[in-house]
């Protein structure tokens, strides 16, 4: 893994909305100066909205202990904190997925570590190529890497939503996790199901590749999800690395933050901040709990 030396920027924008189907929302999610993660709660009413909430209260208060820069090692730790936490609360009878990246320090170098549990999902488009980095915890996905189907009948299964692993329900849940070198012009999209059942992956490039500004992108997908049914909650994150000593030698490449811009942040800043959450509404913005529209 090549060491990112010079300073950069994180340009992000998000957003949640219940659906066209659903009477609650059940997505969380926590936005923070160096974590940016989805939580889609699952078991019955109510339950799962608490699932996803305890989730992603449990990241961001560990989070905000940390005082120097995170750690792979550190964000394990939260998530298995963070399984048990609901499990206590829930008795094993509620669940969540949960899906997002963070920024951490290892072998002196800054990446982003993705990581996963379930099939809420993680994608980069970097440097023009456009992937998928997490892999779906489900039945489907099993039946894929089985060969018995391809992507596109894994999207219409019957048995698309059902999966094989969540945080606090069923046995010990093992989260995978990935290490990638942070590069400028980096975009990367966090979500939950809602939105990758609605709309195709080469939608959700196009829009990637197309629109300007992070939160752009964010409004842009969410409403492709609606217009496609809407049968689930939708959230996204979608974070932009911005390389700061080259931004004056080159044309922007997204709108540049004023001090009170609650979408953005600048390295070195990584005081954590509290956790941004969806729950009941449509809409979420900024980083302060009891702040929104």
């Amino acid at each position: 893994m090549d060491v990112p030396q010079r300073p950069f920027r994180l340009n992000y924008g998000f957003g949640s909305h219940r659906g066209l189907r659903r009477q609650l929302n059940e997505d969380s999610l926590v936005v923070t100066g160096n974590l940016f993660a989805v939580a889609d709660g699952m078991g019955g009413h109510e339950a799962g909205e608490v699932a996803s909430r305890i989730c992603v209260e449990t990241l961001a208060a560990g989070v905000k202990e940390v005082r120097n820069d995170l750690t792979a090692d550190e964000l394990q730790q939260l998530m298995v904190t963070a399984d048990q936490a609901i499990r206590r609360v829930g008795g094993s009878r509620a669940g969540t997925t949960l899906a997002g990246v963070a920024i951490v320090r290892e072998l002196q170098g800054l990446y982003w570590m993705v990581f996963n549990v379930g099939d809420s999902r993680t994608y980069r488009l970097s440097e023009g190529e456009f992937e998928q980095v997490s892999v779906d915890h489900s039945e489907v996905q099993e039946m894929v890497d089985e060969g018995y189907l391809t992507d596109e009948e894994a999207r219409h299964h019957p048995r698309r939503h059902v999966i094989t692993r969540a945080l606090g329900t069923g046995e010990a849940s093992t989260s995978d996790f990935w290490m990638l070198s942070v590069h400028d012009g980096d975009r990367l999209m966090v979500c939950s199901d809602g939105l990758t059942s609605e709309v195709p992956d080469e939608e959700i490039r196009r829009e990637l590749a197309e629109n300007h500004s992070p939160q752009d992108a964010v409004d842009a997908l969410i409403r492709r999800a609606l217009d496609g049914g809407g049968r689930d909650n939708i959230t996204v994150i979608v974070v932009d690395v911005e390389d700061t000593e080259a931004e004056s030698d080159r044309e922007s490449t997204s709108p540049r933050p004023g001090e009170a811009d609650e979408q953005q942040t600048t390295r070195p800043r990584f005081d954590g901040g509290s956790g941004g959450r969806m729950v009941n509404g449509e809409r979420v913005f900024g980083m302060d709990e009891g702040e929104g529209e």
